[in-house]
């Protein structure tokens, strides 16, 4: 069920390509997945059929984002997610059967970045993906930014709340919204979690008032 990580000599892919791994029990669709990938400019660098063998690849390959089943032996996708996530080794994907759609929050506490529920199209592929890595880049800075995991655990809810209010005010997407956020703390010389509740508190126009900030634009 598992399909081996091709050991021939192959090009080095360009920097800007994203290496995933995915895990699919059912061998059809995994490869649908593949070459799905592949024509949107993605590097498969290895898959399996298992949750076990994906959390296995994961740590050997250290890819740029995981792909994983809810449904599979040995390991299902959620535990796989846990363990994946827990060791800081990649973004994750989830994909669910629209029955499964209960399972979502059971993800999304494993540590998954991003659903997708089966059967997708190609369109819903890539925004999913794109979400799941800027996710977890927004992660990773407020986590270098906060030691403490209840302090990190609250700044994280500070800053979804307040682009929730930038994308509003602004008009911004989600990943601008969060720069927006991560420039004005430096140029104000505070944490995220104090610009996140002030914009919160105050929007954007209050904030910019009571800190002299003159330019809110990204």
């Amino acid at each position: 069920m598992t399909q081996p990580v091709d050991s021939s000599p192959a090009p080095t892919p360009s920097d800007d390509v994203r290496r995933v791994v995915i895990a699919e029990d059912e061998a059809l669709i995994r490869m649908d997945l593949a070459e799905m990938l592949g024509e949107e400019g993605y590097d498969v660098v290895g898959q399996a059929g298992d949750g076990q063998r994906a959390i296995e690849l994961a740590r050997e390959l250290r890819p740029d984002l995981v792909i994983l089943d809810v449904k599979m032996p040995v390991l299902d996708g959620i535990a796989a997610a846990e363990a994946i996530a827990a060791e800081r080794i990649a973004p994750v994907v989830i994909l669910t059967a629209f029955s499964q759609r209960d399972l979502v929050a059971r993800a999304r506490d494993a540590g998954a970045m991003a659903y997708l529920v089966k059967p997708f199209q190609r369109g819903d592929l890539v925004p999913a993906i794109e979400m799941a890595v800027s996710r977890y880049a927004e992660i990773t800075v407020l986590e270098q930014e906060v030691s403490d995991l209840q302090e990190s655990l609250a700044t994280r809810k500070s800053v979804d709340r307040a682009k929730g209010v930038l994308q509003e005010q602004l008009g911004l997407s989600e990943p601008d919204a969060f720069r927006w956020i991560q420039k004005t703390a430096m140029d104000l010389r505070l944490s995220m979690k104090q610009v996140a509740d002030g914009v919160v508190e105050h929007g954007v126009a209050g904030l910019g008032a009571r800190q002299g900030l003159g330019d809110t634009s990204v």
